[in-house]
């Protein structure tokens, strides 16, 4: 049985998603601490397009925005693109941010009504999940993994912030849009 294709409305709100990530790379990241890691507003794309779009099309973006940064569109935060980000320190948060959009969709996706509680549990696992290959990764990167989970705490107040703000800015968007959104009581994904 063939899979069936993205009607041209789903592939619109994943490309626009894939843009929204872009745009969060305007602003700055900030290197606190020696793991070459930066706190970025960035990964916050990720867990809103899970929260909105759903596992398939939220995953979707977040391939598609990776895909043109690794080609070489300076997409990151700071203008990073290519292969470099990959292979460098921050590689595994880069790959964890697919599993970040992944977990938050297929959570969302269960939801008849998506509301702030289960928005903050849903991004707080999307977050779980790129910490678990970003540390990893950065552990393998440093030959330390203790070391690489100890350096990641300075992002954990950042990440809770966003997680906040991806439940709100979530739960606003599923209410304006009712029946319309992955998780609603009349769409499911």
């Amino acid at each position: 049985m063939s899979r069936p294709v993205l009607p041209a409305g789903d592939l619109a709100r994943t490309v626009v998603f894939a843009a929204f990530i872009a745009v969060l790379g305007l602003f700055p990241g900030l290197y606190v601490g020696g793991s070459g890691v930066p706190i970025v507003l960035q990964n916050a794309g990720p867990l809103l397009a899970g929260c909105v779009l759903g596992a398939r099309r939220g995953t979707a973006s977040v391939v598609l925005f990776l895909a043109l940064t690794a080609i070489g569109l300076p997409l990151l935060s700071g203008g990073r693109g290519g292969i470099a980000p990959f292979i460098g320190p921050s590689g595994g948060f880069l790959i964890g941010w697919i599993f970040s959009a992944l977990v938050v969709g297929l959570i969302v996706a269960r939801l008849k009504r998506p509301n702030v509680p289960v928005l903050l549990l849903a991004a707080a696992a999307g977050v779980v999940a790129d910490y678990v290959f970003g540390i990893t990764y950065l552990g393998i990167y440093t030959g330390d993994l203790g070391a690489a989970a100890a350096q990641s705490l300075v992002f954990l107040p950042g990440d809770a912030a966003k997680v906040v703000a991806v439940a709100l800015i979530g739960a606003v968007v599923h209410r304006a849009l009712p029946g319309k959104l992955v998780g609603s009581a009349s769409r499911s994904e």
